[in-house]
């Protein structure tokens, strides 16, 4: 009876255990919404929306870019050329514009928060416009395998994108949403999709898609706020290890990521991530923006804690949504990598067109696998 007793005690402390383990693991989940890990966020409201754009008219915010956002020619013939390689595939990152990211990985063709629109806004006619066209077109992108989207927001969830991507030639792409945004994509007669929450994972292919946490929130609406998830993205595959902050404020969450892969990104395993994807743009005023939108200096932290060997900024130039011009973050990027005693090369950006071509993170074990085709490798491209 004794023993049978401490067993019973044992199996109930082992579920417990679970059980606050599990509710540990889901204390962003609230009753029919989300949280940050971190900060216990609200979405500012209409008033103090007003308040932000008073005093921004009153200042002359935004002031006028210095210079037009850098742009250059795709290189078309490389990035379809890549996508028929197989696992010859070349890892490539193309900076479509804003958050907007072509990832060529393991074989795949991945294309992260597309919006080819001429507007970010729900209203046709009103709301940011696009400051110059996508560096690549709709028409000019290879097949599509997967498509990520960090978070709903109009910048990074675009339907009229995701629906034109969903009618590409040879079938739709799988879809990778946060929590809540399966139903959304349905509703626009999208249904190859997944969806995720924060450290859940799904193999495309040779990829692993981990959805990752951050500190942002979401809302197409003043009546959904918060209602469906939010996240950033960690890609695994044997060429590349690749990370993308989605919309974020600056938290905790990026040593938590770093911790959470350290038993698989060690020395000998290859080390951190070969690239972050970071976004540097959409900051200004710090009051309005600084719990959900990192500045550079921010993101030059945001570098640090995941230890990422080398990062692009992104989410800049393109739509002018917050106070600062478009040609601002860039300049504000060099300062703080200037502070960091960093190198342009560590961290820098990419023309709206411009293709990196990265080393394969295991070039021994690729190579030899090779099948559709070969691509010329490079060395990876100085970031500009």
């Amino acid at each position: 009876m004794h023993t049978r007793s401490t067993a019973l005690a044992l199996v109930t402390l082992l579920c417990c255990h679970a059980a606050s383990a599990q509710a540990q693991d889901k204390a962003h989940h609230r009753d029919g919404s989300f949280q940050n890990n971190y900060i216990e966020f609200e979405p500012k409201g209409l008033a103090k929306l007003l308040q932000w754009k008073w005093q921004a008219m009153l200042s002359g915010f935004p002031q006028p870019s210095k210079q037009s956002t850098a742009q250059a020619a795709p290189d078309v013939d490389f990035i379809h050329a890549n996508a028929r390689a197989g696992t010859a595939m070349q890892p490539a990152v193309t900076w479509i514009g804003h958050a907007t990211t072509l990832v060529q990985m393991g074989g795949l063709n991945l294309l992260i928060d597309p919006i080819f629109s001429e507007r970010a806004s729900p209203l046709d006619g009103l709301g940011p416009k696009r400051a110059q066209p996508p560096g690549l077109s709709l028409a000019q992108l290879p097949h599509i395998d997967a498509v990520l989207i960090s978070h709903n927001h109009y910048d990074h969830l675009d339907s009229a994108s995701v629906r034109a991507l969903a009618l590409q030639r040879a079938g739709s792409p799988l879809f990778i949403v946060p929590l809540g945004l399966k139903a959304w994509l349905a509703d626009e007669g999208i249904g190859n999709a997944v969806e995720l929450d924060w450290w859940q994972s799904h193999d495309v292919g040779a990829v692993e898609v981990v959805m990752t946490p951050v500190q942002h929130w979401s809302g197409r609406s003043l009546t959904d706020r918060m209602q469906t998830l939010w996240c950033g993205y960690a890609l695994f595959a044997p060429d590349l290890h690749l990370y993308f902050s989605g919309d974020t404020g600056y938290s905790p969450d990026f040593i938590d990521t770093r911790e959470r892969f350290k038993q698989r990104q060690g020395v000998d395993q290859g080390g951190g991530f070969d690239l972050a994807l970071i976004a540097i743009g959409a900051y200004e005023p710090r009051w309005f923006m600084k719990d959900q939108h990192v500045n550079p200096a921010e993101a030059v932290q945001v570098h640090r804690d995941l230890r990422a060997k080398r990062s692009l900024g992104v989410h800049w130039g393109t739509f002018g949504l917050t106070d600062e011009s478009l040609d601002e973050p860039p300049r504000a990027l060099a300062e703080a990598r200037r502070q960091a005693g960093m190198s342009e090369n560590e961290f820098g950006v990419l023309p709206i067109g411009g293709t990196l071509r990265l080393p394969r993170r295991d070039v021994g074990a690729t190579a030899a696998s090779g099948s559709a085709g070969q691509v010329p490798q490079s060395r990876p491209a100085p970031l500009r």
